[in-house]
């Protein structure tokens, strides 16, 4: 699969993201869409020695700091941590390559959404020049 980068790569929840809307006479938990953009990284996690594709390489420990889709569920955040628009954490990584000391992450790899309120994949990659196969 494709190695990341910090160029746009994005994050996407499997499990819907259940955040309590606000409605009447109480919120409501609801589902909705979660989605992090890996140009979103923290600046402290990415790997600025490593260049793949000419951008700088994303490892297990970088978080995507912005998630989007569910602002609409304002009225106490999400059901298990509380927050909207949280941060997107990498799951799973390469068993074998190792960037800047953790595993390098490449598409498919799993995520936390939402900080930690639902799980989610790496739908799309940021580059499609390098691969990390194992």
């Amino acid at each position: 699969m494709f190695m990341l980068n910090n160029a746009g790569a994005m994050t996407t929840a499997t499990v819907p993201d259940v955040c309590l809307t606000p409605a009447v006479p109480s919120p409501i938990p609801m589902p909705y869409p979660n989605i992090a953009m890996s140009d979103m990284a923290d600046p402290g996690g990415i790997v600025e020695n490593v260049l793949v594709g000419g951008m700088p390489a994303l490892n297990q420990a970088s978080t995507i700091m912005l998630s989007n889709g569910d602002q609409a569920g304002a009225a106490g955040g999400g059901v298990a941590c509380g927050e909207i628009m949280g941060e997107a954490a990498f799951v799973t990584g390469s068993m074998k390559v190792m960037v800047g000391g953790p595993p390098g992450v490449r598409l498919t790899c799993m995520t936390t959404q939402n900080a930690n309120n639902t799980v989610g994949i790496v739908a799309a990659p940021s580059q499609v020049i390098v691969m990390l196969v194992s």
